[in-house]
Protein backbone atom coordinates (compact mmCIF):
# COMPACT_ATOMS: atom_id res chain seq x y z
CA UNK A 1 0.00 0.00 0.00
CA UNK A 2 1.21 3.48 -0.88
CA UNK A 3 0.86 6.48 1.39
CA UNK A 4 -1.16 9.30 -0.19
CA UNK A 5 -1.73 13.02 0.24
CA UNK A 6 -4.97 14.89 -0.46
CA UNK A 7 -4.68 18.60 -1.19
CA UNK A 8 -7.78 20.81 -1.13
CA UNK A 9 -6.86 24.16 -2.70
CA UNK A 10 -9.15 26.97 -1.54
CA UNK A 11 -9.34 30.27 -3.41
CA UNK A 12 -10.27 33.00 -0.91
CA UNK A 13 -11.31 36.62 -1.22
CA UNK A 14 -8.29 38.86 -0.77
CA UNK A 15 -7.67 39.73 2.90
CA UNK A 16 -10.09 37.12 4.32
CA UNK A 17 -7.71 34.19 4.78
CA UNK A 18 -7.61 34.40 8.59
CA UNK A 19 -11.38 33.75 8.74
CA UNK A 20 -10.85 30.44 6.96
CA UNK A 21 -7.62 29.48 8.76
CA UNK A 22 -9.48 29.79 12.07
CA UNK A 23 -11.72 26.88 11.01
CA UNK A 24 -8.69 24.58 10.97
CA UNK A 25 -6.95 25.63 14.21
CA UNK A 26 -8.84 23.10 16.35
CA UNK A 27 -8.50 19.38 15.62
CA UNK A 28 -11.69 17.81 14.32
CA UNK A 29 -12.95 14.31 13.54
CA UNK A 30 -10.50 13.75 10.69
CA UNK A 31 -7.64 13.76 13.21
CA UNK A 32 -9.07 10.66 14.92
CA UNK A 33 -9.87 8.70 11.77
CA UNK A 34 -8.08 5.39 11.05
CA UNK A 35 -5.22 5.84 8.61
CA UNK A 36 -4.90 9.61 9.15
CA UNK A 37 -1.25 10.67 9.51
CA UNK A 38 -0.92 14.46 9.20
CA UNK A 39 -2.71 17.70 8.34
CA UNK A 40 -1.03 20.86 7.12
CA UNK A 41 -2.62 24.20 6.24
CA UNK A 42 -0.46 26.13 3.79
CA UNK A 43 -0.95 29.79 2.84
CA UNK A 44 0.34 30.72 -0.60
CA UNK A 45 2.55 33.79 -0.59
CA UNK A 46 2.52 36.74 -3.00
CA UNK A 47 -0.89 36.25 -4.62
CA UNK A 48 -2.50 39.09 -6.55
CA UNK A 49 -6.13 38.38 -7.47
CA UNK A 50 -7.15 36.23 -4.50
CA UNK A 51 -5.59 34.49 -1.51
CA UNK A 52 -5.02 30.75 -1.51
CA UNK A 53 -4.84 28.04 1.13
CA UNK A 54 -3.94 24.41 0.65
CA UNK A 55 -5.39 21.99 3.18
CA UNK A 56 -3.12 18.93 2.96
CA UNK A 57 -3.88 15.63 4.65
CA UNK A 58 -1.61 12.59 4.54
CA UNK A 59 -3.08 9.09 4.80
CA UNK A 60 -1.68 5.56 5.09
CA UNK A 61 -3.28 4.82 1.71
CA UNK A 62 -6.22 5.73 -0.54
CA UNK A 63 -8.61 3.32 1.18
CA UNK A 64 -8.44 5.26 4.47
CA UNK A 65 -8.96 8.58 2.72
CA UNK A 66 -11.91 7.21 0.75
CA UNK A 67 -13.44 5.75 3.93
CA UNK A 68 -13.13 9.13 5.65
CA UNK A 69 -14.76 10.92 2.72
CA UNK A 70 -17.67 8.50 2.83
CA UNK A 71 -18.04 8.61 6.58
CA UNK A 72 -20.84 10.31 8.44
CA UNK A 73 -18.26 12.57 10.11
CA UNK A 74 -17.24 13.92 6.71
CA UNK A 75 -20.85 14.36 5.62
CA UNK A 76 -21.70 16.29 8.80
CA UNK A 77 -18.65 18.55 8.49
CA UNK A 78 -19.40 19.40 4.87
CA UNK A 79 -23.14 19.83 5.53
CA UNK A 80 -22.34 22.37 8.25
CA UNK A 81 -20.12 24.30 5.83
CA UNK A 82 -22.91 24.35 3.24
CA UNK A 83 -25.35 25.74 5.82
CA UNK A 84 -22.80 28.43 6.73
CA UNK A 85 -22.47 29.34 3.03
CA UNK A 86 -26.22 29.60 2.58
CA UNK A 87 -26.78 31.64 5.75
CA UNK A 88 -23.88 33.97 5.10
CA UNK A 89 -24.21 35.78 1.81
CA UNK A 90 -20.61 36.89 2.22
CA UNK A 91 -18.67 33.61 2.07
CA UNK A 92 -14.90 34.27 1.90
CA UNK A 93 -14.27 31.10 -0.15
CA UNK A 94 -14.44 31.66 -3.91
CA UNK A 95 -13.92 28.02 -4.88
CA UNK A 96 -11.95 24.86 -4.24
CA UNK A 97 -10.22 22.00 -6.03
CA UNK A 98 -9.29 18.60 -4.58
CA UNK A 99 -6.18 16.81 -5.84
CA UNK A 100 -4.72 13.52 -4.63
CA UNK A 101 -1.14 12.30 -4.87
CA UNK A 102 0.68 9.06 -4.19
CA UNK A 103 3.68 9.64 -1.92
CA UNK A 104 6.67 8.00 -3.61
CA UNK A 105 9.62 9.53 -1.75
CA UNK A 106 10.00 11.20 1.63
CA UNK A 107 13.24 12.33 3.21
CA UNK A 108 13.45 12.82 6.96
CA UNK A 109 16.22 14.55 8.91
CA UNK A 110 19.40 12.51 9.27
CA UNK A 111 20.11 11.27 12.76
Amino acid sequence: MTMMKAVNTLRIKKGRTEEVITRFKTAKSVHTFDGFILMEVLKKENTEEHDELQICTTWQDHSYFNAWRESRASEKAHAAKEIDKQESGDNPILGSELSTFEVFIQHHPAR
